[in-house]
């Protein structure tokens, strides 16, 4: 099993770190590894994500898990679970009112081995995601 993730504290609502979480045309203007998403980011939906770490590949994933302003949770990989990388996106909102946020992906399965080498270290690019979202929601 591999795992990344990064974590920051939001001054801004859960809804608005949800709004933008969930505009998939605007990924591109504040995550700076995006290209694009295609695809709606709604429950049980298939999005298409296309990033500037592999900007050839498409990488389609399912929304496996949506609780509005709270979770959001992405799935891809092969069939039958042989290589699975699963995205968490967490809203957890504080007393003081702002939210810490956490994304994560942990990558697992039994060919998890033979791909390990060639997955890229995901540690920046979720670093500046973070960064890029907090940056985003409290711009208003």
């Amino acid at each position: 099993m591999k795992i990344y993730s990064a974590t920051t504290t939001i001054t801004a609502s859960a809804e608005r770190i949800w709004q933008i979480l969930t505009d998939a045309q605007s990924y591109p203007r504040w995550d700076p590894w995006a290209i694009k998403i295609e695809g709606a980011i709604v429950a049980n939906a298939t999005i298409t994500t296309y990033t500037k770490i592999s900007p050839n590949r498409a990488f389609p994933v399912k929304v496996t898990e949506f609780l509005p302003e709270r979770l959001m949770v992405w799935r891809g990989g092969m069939p039958f679970g042989l290589f699975t990388g699963v995205r968490r996106f967490v809203l957890a909102p504080q007393d003081n009112g702002a939210v810490e946020f956490t994304v994560s992906e942990v990558f697992s399965g039994p060919l998890l081995p033979l791909f390990a080498s060639s997955l890229p270290d995901m540690t920046q690019p979720f670093a500046d995601f973070a960064a890029g979202l907090k940056a985003r929601a409290e711009d208003d």
